[in-house]
């Protein structure tokens, strides 16, 4: 496996990835595109797309197996970065692979010199990259019943000043 950049020729493979990852159980491919596939596009489309922080795992072969991706959200008025989503095709998972597209996107985004990355997911599954609840850093998610679903990972050039409101890029609220 290899993780990389996304370039314009992945576009096609990062949706269907990403179509086939959240795909409702036993629906038919195809039939009805998840929103988090749309929101993918619609972010791509935004001003809030984080070119180097939009990460592909490829196969052997060199097909796109699992997609990661960060777009610029808010803490006040702090620019930080939001992770999400995370796809991995259904036939790659439960294999390292979402694993790799974390650290990876982790380790860019700290080079980078962002303060933080918040999502919002699994506390069980995100925990062991050390994020923890974004109230423990009196930061306030976008919807308070989220509670420890919305968590954040401090990077290196966080302080404990980057606190208060998150906002994530407009196309979260619309899709």
């Amino acid at each position: 496996m290899l993780i990389r950049r996304e370039t314009s020729d992945d576009l096609a493979a990062v949706h269907a990835v990403t179509a086939a990852a959240f795909a409702k159980q036993g629906a038919d491919p195809g039939t009805e595109v998840p929103v988090e596939a749309t929101l993918v596009a619609e972010l791509r489309e935004s001003g809030a797309w984080l070119p180097p922080l939009s990460l592909v795992a490829t196969d052997d072969e060199g097909g796109v197996v699992g997609h990661v991706l960060c777009t610029r959200g808010h803490v006040d008025e702090v620019p930080v970065a939001a992770l999400g989503p995370l796809s991995v095709a259904p036939g790659h998972q439960r294999r390292g692979v979402g694993l790799a597209l974390v650290h990876s996107v982790l380790g860019a985004a700290d080079a980078l010199g962002e303060p933080l990355v918040a999502l919002l997911g699994s506390p069980a599954y995100y925990g062991r990259f050390g994020f923890r609840a974004s109230t423990d850093y009196r930061i306030l998610p976008p919807d308070p019943a989220w509670g420890p679903y919305f968590q954040v990972r401090p990077l290196a050039a966080y302080t404990p000043s980057v606190s208060g409101a998150f906002r994530y890029a407009e196309p979260f609220d619309r899709v």
